[in-house]
């Protein structure tokens, strides 16, 4: 019998709910294994609640609470009352408000991948009897040490390094938006609090930390790029005309790559953070198709940008990896099609990075892994770096001393892994 918090819940149909986190598949499955398998699967895809399945919109849509828990939009509304002001926790009973509710961006990035056809998270993981495409981890890579969990972190969506003090910044959904960790992995500060004032942040998508110890995050709530300090002093908000800034990086003169997805562009924002002033904010690609994720090379000043691709009729959409030089010609790329026709698994990638020696490294999270491509003028190679202990693998960032930084917003948590 599996153990939750607050108090007895009701079964349906014979079937015991279970936790809102995302669960890791084993990797190899049993007849039992598969039983437990699609029990995990309809706990995950229905809200606990009214047991229907979750959808992208609509009243299906899934709310996340402040403790946590995910219901539909539905049953937050219901819960609320006729004036939808208070409602209270059908688990753990914490009171909250409607207003502090928010989409739960993991299974709605899951259900982006199962695709209107609402497929099986087996099929979507590239999950079979046999186990998953991936093998173990390669020796000398381990993990050091995780950081966050459910509670200290809300449905992670951006991780970054500074590297000169090896702090790290975590955008998440909790109270207060970005979480620094210290190299040890202690907290050192909290700050971005969820309001509509101007430093507030609404919907933070990622973050990334200049050389010169600033802050950057993009705010989907209101569309702009926002910069703080280590304090969570607000220096500078940009709101040059965006559609929806996404992912961002900087480069190591502290100008900052960014992502517009409904726009289709890729910008290059110039400021002065410490005197809180834009010099420029140029775009300089456009016609790109969701380009969400993007990664700036230290050393040569590549460019790579992750496309989602839509997907025409009951298919799956699909990902795209762009590579672009220094001066914006493109030198590569590859989408989830092509990629499987030369590895063993489709690759579904939401988070992209380079290593010191200039490789690109993706997450994939129909394997549940961490790959390298290789560099530029080889890409693609196929190269696991992680492929157990990660749910859901949403964010990549590299330490100063070549630690591999990945955001698993599977369990809400920050896993650092180093050479042994």
């Amino acid at each position: 019998r599996r153990s939750a918090p607050g108090p007895p819940r009701l079964a349906h149909r014979g079937r015991p709910a279970a936790s809102s986190r995302l669960p890791q598949p084993p990797p190899r499955l049993t007849a039992a294994g598969m039983a437990a398998e699609d029990e995990a699967e309809l706990s995950l895809l229905e809200c606990r609640v009214c047991f229907e399945r979750y959808g992208p919109g609509g009243q299906r849509r899934p709310r996340n609470l402040p403790c946590g828990h995910v219901l539909c939009r539905g049953c937050v509304g219901a819960l609320g009352g006729p004036e939808r002001r208070r409602l209270e926790c059908p688990f753990c009973r914490r009171a909250c408000g409607s207003a502090e509710t928010s989409d739960c961006l993991p299974l709605l990035q899951l259900l982006e991948v199962l695709g209107p056809a609402g497929g099986s998270v087996l099929s979507a993981l590239g999950r079979s009897g046999g186990g998953g495409a991936a093998g173990p981890a390669p020796a000398g890579l381990g993990l050091r040490l995780s950081l966050g969990g459910w509670g200290s972190l809300v449905n992670p969506t951006g991780v970054a390094a500074c590297r000169r003090s090896g702090r790290l910044a975590v955008a998440h959904d909790g109270k207060k938006r970005i979480h620094i960790f210290g190299p040890s992995g202690s907290c050192l500060q909290r700050f971005g609090e969820r309001g509509d004032a101007g430093n507030d942040i609404k919907y933070p998508l990622d973050v990334t930390v200049t050389s010169d110890g600033h802050v950057v995050v993009t705010d989907g709530g209101d569309s702009s790029v926002k910069a703080f300090d280590f304090e969570g002093t607000g220096v500078l908000a940009v709101r040059e005309g965006f559609c929806l800034p996404w992912g961002l990086d900087a480069t190591p003169e502290s100008e900052v790559i960014l992502t517009d997805s409904e726009a289709g562009a890729l910008y290059r924002l110039t400021a002065d953070f410490k005197k809180g002033k834009l010099k420029k904010c140029q775009m300089i690609r456009s016609q790109l198709i969701s380009p969400r994720g993007v990664a700036v090379s230290q050393t040569s000043g590549a460019i790579v940008v992750i496309e989602h691709l839509k997907a025409q009729g009951p298919s799956n959409g699909s990902t795209r990896v762009k590579i672009f030089s220094a001066e914006m010609d493109l030198i590569g790329q590859m989408d989830s099609f092509g990629l499987n026709l030369l590895f063993p698994s489709k690759i579904h990638t939401t988070a992209v990075a380079f290593d010191k020696e200039g490789r690109i490294i993706v997450t994939d999270v129909c394997s549940q892994a961490v790959i390298c491509l290789g560099k530029p003028e080889e890409f693609p190679i196929f190269n696991p770096l992680i492929s157990h202990g990660l749910s859901y693998p949403v964010g990549l960032t590299y330490m100063a001393n070549n630690s591999l930084v990945v955001l698993d917003s599977g369990d809400h948590s920050v896993k650092i892994y180093s050479s042994t």
